[in-house]
């Protein structure tokens, strides 16, 4: 994990004063760090008997992708408002300064479907709580959430007590 520690840089007062960005440009980049990476998110779960991965948009897209294609499983994408074309369900949320919502067609899940949730950061956990609900909602059960990095003094764990985490990377 420590060479996947190299290719994440910091990128200073980004997006705003103050905040320190971990940019995973540079490990997507690489292919050795970046299939390093999915393998060690997929391993967990590779005798789990998941039947899809989900990821948000748009960072959990590229993992969550790549950890279904490594586990022979479909890919769930839970996308911004508006961007389905047809019939979503939706859970709306609150950011630290914002509200936000996520979508997903009302057919991508079905009852009992065994739901790994796939992201780049966990940082508040906001996002991933509501992920999990959105994911419950349409009758799928949350197996674990699995991270590349996570930003363990912003506490985001705490919103996910009912799910087994599992990160790579903790800063």
């Amino acid at each position: 994990m420590n060479k996947l520690k190299t290719k994440i840089r910091d990128i200073a007062d980004f997006p705003e004063s103050g905040i320190v960005f971990k940019d995973i440009t540079p490990l997507l980049k690489d292919h050795d760090s970046l299939s390093q990476a999915v393998n060690a998110l997929a391993l967990p779960y590779l005798k789990a008997d998941i039947t899809a991965v989900a990821g948000m948009e748009a960072r959990g897209f590229i993992f969550g992708s790549l950890v279904a294609q490594q586990l022979g499983v479909g890919f769930i994408p839970l996308r911004k408002p508006g961007k389905l074309p047809a019939t979503v369900e939706r859970v709306d949320y609150d950011l630290e300064y914002a509200s936000a919502g996520l979508e997903a067609h009302v057919d991508a899940i079905e009852s009992g479907d065994r739901i790994l949730l796939i992201d780049d950061v966990l940082a508040t956990g906001g996002t991933a709580q509501a992920s999990c609900q959105l994911v419950e909602k349409l009758g799928g059960e949350i197996i674990a959430c699995a991270f590349l990095i996570e930003l363990a003094p912003l506490n985001g764990r705490a919103k996910l007590m009912s799910y087994p985490v599992h990160s790579l990377l903790i800063y």
